[in-house]
């Protein structure tokens, strides 16, 4: 079995609760272990910050963001907390049974990522892999932790564009991963306890909008284009069951204290 053997249904533009947006990614991968449709998405965080698995609370600033009224959860993937804004970034997830997909979890990361790549060139953005493992300048942000060949991309001049981060279950494989479509540094750094600096951050990271003429619409509606053709996808929906399931996931677990303040 192969990816082009599978139905695909592509599922975007759209935003929910950051509990509900990891609620959705799961119940996706149960129908996909179930022999239902594989799910290319692109979605919109309400301003949220997702912590990494792994994430020590005491690193984030829980007071700022209750005042700035960014939500936040945390992802079952690993890697530093991430601020995504409603405005600044787009994401995406695919999720795939995993007896489709090489079991290398590089070579997986190589094969998921073709179709990010090509969206960037879609856009006019001269994007790659990072060539090298840069070193951290915040290790609890994950933009600005040590670059990774394998899933950082970066822009013509080595600044940092997108993350992506896998997990897998036993029948199933996630990706997901966060396009910079403009920075919003200040609030990104706010998040932390130690305040990293706006400064550098707009050093180590880059964004659409710096690198072509294009606005935010319409780099969501590439992305999801080149997403949905790169396998063949058909336009698709939530199924009642699982906007169900997905709240169940949120309720008891995405959106609960005891996962996302829990201690690594």
């Amino acid at each position: 079995m192969s990816l082009a053997d599978l139905e695909w249904r592509v599922i975007g533009e759209e935003t929910r609760p950051g509990p509900m947006t990891m609620g959705l990614e799961a119940a996706a991968a149960e129908t996909v272990a179930a022999g239902g449709p594989a799910t290319v998405r692109v979605y919109t965080w309400p301003d949220t910050l997702s912590l990494g698995y792994g994430q020590a609370p005491d690193t984030i600033d829980w007071a700022f963001c209750e005042r700035e009224d960014i939500g936040v959860t945390r992802r079952p993937t690993g890697g530093g907390a991430i601020y995504h804004d409603s405005v600044a970034d787009i994401s995406y997830g695919i999720i795939a049974p995993a007896e489709a997909v090489p079991g290398d979890l590089m070579e997986c990361y190589e094969q998921f990522c073709e179709p990010v790549l090509d969206a960037f060139e879609r856009m006019g953005v001269e994007a790659s892999f990072a060539d090298d493992e840069r070193e951290a300048v915040h290790q609890p942000a994950c933009y600005l932790r040590q670059l990774h060949p394998a899933h950082d991309i970066v822009g013509p001049d080595g600044r940092k564009l997108s993350g992506n981060a896998q997990y897998r279950q036993k029948n199933a494989v996630i990706q997901h991963g966060s396009l910079s479509v403009s920075l919003r540094s200040e609030r990104h750094c706010g998040c932390f306890t130690a305040d990293p600096d706006p400064e550098r951050f707009a050093e180590r990271v880059g964004a659409i909008e710096e690198y072509a003429d294009i606005d935010r619409a319409e780099a969501v509606e590439t992305l999801r284009s080149t997403l949905a053709e790169w396998v063949d996808a058909t336009e698709g929906a939530w199924s009642d069951d699982e906007l169900s399931r997905a709240r169940e996931h949120a309720k008891e677990k995405f959106a609960a204290d005891e996962w996302v303040r829990r201690s690594p």
